[in-house]
């Protein structure tokens, strides 16, 4: 079923790969242009070719999302380039973390918050004027299950997609009547590249993560870009401040 969309250009951070290339390629899909973000240049440069060959519009920004000067700059060149910005998915991101609470150390704590945090905390600084000035907009920031209750030797990854969520709420009910929404979507265990490194060794935790979520499976990437684009569309004009988990039933339990 194809959305309805009311504006034109589109924002994906953490495009390289992954999630952010399947959304990033769902907008384009659904004729919007696309701002593609992320630090890592051949993969953002990659999503940029796959759009194209599908005959979309698309263009690559490299950003590191914790650094002010980069958010500013991508934020610059999708105006410079397409004069307005219209939905904005926040989805960099980084999962690091390999033990207990006790056992993490400074450095895990400032990168994971760094990205998962403060990136989206800047990236919606610099956009929420944009999308003032233009009236209106839709804002979605990738949290997680993580985000929504415990998880256990993940315990900064869970604060910082806490920490999202929080920042999401609050920012909704801040623009609600400014015609801006602002939306999170919460993911459980999804077939990535970062999931496929994280259990090719170990079989055993590959049945443990599908047997995680009661529809016996793990999610697809495209089911998350689905997630994405409704909360940007019209289809869900009366939806804001809501951190809706896509999860195969895993938060249900």
């Amino acid at each position: 079923m194809s959305m309805t969309f009311s504006g034109q250009v589109a924002l994906v951070t953490g495009a390289a790969a992954g999630i952010g290339r399947a959304t990033a390629l769902a907008f384009a899909a659904e004729g919007l242009k696309v701002v593609v973000a992320d630090l890592d240049v051949a993969g953002g440069e990659g999503t940029v070719a796959l759009i194209h060959q599908a005959g979309g519009e698309a263009l690559f920004v490299r950003c590191n999302v914790t650094q002010e000067t980069d958010v500013q700059q991508l934020m610059a060149q999708t105006i410079s380039a397409y004069g307005r910005l219209d939905y904005a998915f926040n989805n960099a991101g980084i999962e690091i973390e390999k033990g207990k609470l006790a056992d993490g150390s400074l450095d895990e704590f400032d990168a994971i918050m760094g990205v998962n945090v403060k990136g989206v905390w800047l990236c919606m600084k610099y956009q929420l004027p944009l999308l003032l000035a233009q009236g209106g907009g839709a804002i979605v920031n990738t949290a997680s299950v993580a985000g929504l209750g415990a998880a256990p030797k993940m315990s900064i990854y869970a604060a910082s997609k806490h920490a999202v969520i929080g920042l999401t709420k609050s920012a909704a009910i801040e623009y609600a009547k400014k015609k801006i929404r602002v939306n999170a979507v919460c993911p459980a265990v999804i077939d990535t590249d970062m999931f496929r490194r994280a259990y090719e060794a170990d079989p055993r935790k590959a049945e443990f993560a599908a047997a995680m979520h009661p529809v016996g499976r793990i999610g697809t990437v495209e089911e998350i870009a689905s997630a994405v684009l409704y909360l940007c569309s019209d289809r869900a004009a009366f939806t804001t401040g809501h951190a809706l988990a896509v999860d195969g039933g895993a938060t249900a339990i």
